[in-house]
């Protein structure tokens, strides 16, 4: 099983920029597909971005197109979420995934969570 700790939320301005972090333990990084949730307060937890274990592969929300960039760096067993033009709908506790893609992307059941880091958007 493969553990996974968020870092890098907080309180941001309409408009700014942040990037989580999450660091993965474990079973072999590289072969899982990484995942960002996000859940805001009285919504269900949605899928915003994915990036397969080899790299070329990614998906975004729409929501979240243009605005926010996955990236990961295998070495460091590590995913980012560079966050850019936030905006105060962006508000909601952030969690990292880790599993196949299909089960990150399409059903959202991955292997693992992390434990979620909070991002606050003021307008």
């Amino acid at each position: 099983q493969v553990q996974l700790v968020e870092s890098g939320g907080g309180l941001v301005q309409a408009g700014g920029s942040l990037r989580l972090s999450c660091a993965a333990s474990g079973r072999t990084f590289s072969r899982y597909t990484m995942g960002w949730f996000r859940q805001a307060p009285g919504k269900e937890r949605d899928i915003i971005a994915a990036i397969s274990w080899s790299g070329p592969s990614t998906y975004y929300a729409d929501s979240v197109k243009g605005r926010f960039t996955i990236s990961k760096d295998n070495a460091k067993n590590t995913v980012y979420l560079q966050m850019n033009s936030l905006k105060p709908e962006d508000t909601a506790v952030y969690y990292c995934a880790a599993g196949r893609w299909e089960m990150v992307v399409h059903i959202h059941k991955p292997d693992a969570w992390g434990q979620g880091t909070l991002v606050t958007v003021s307008s």
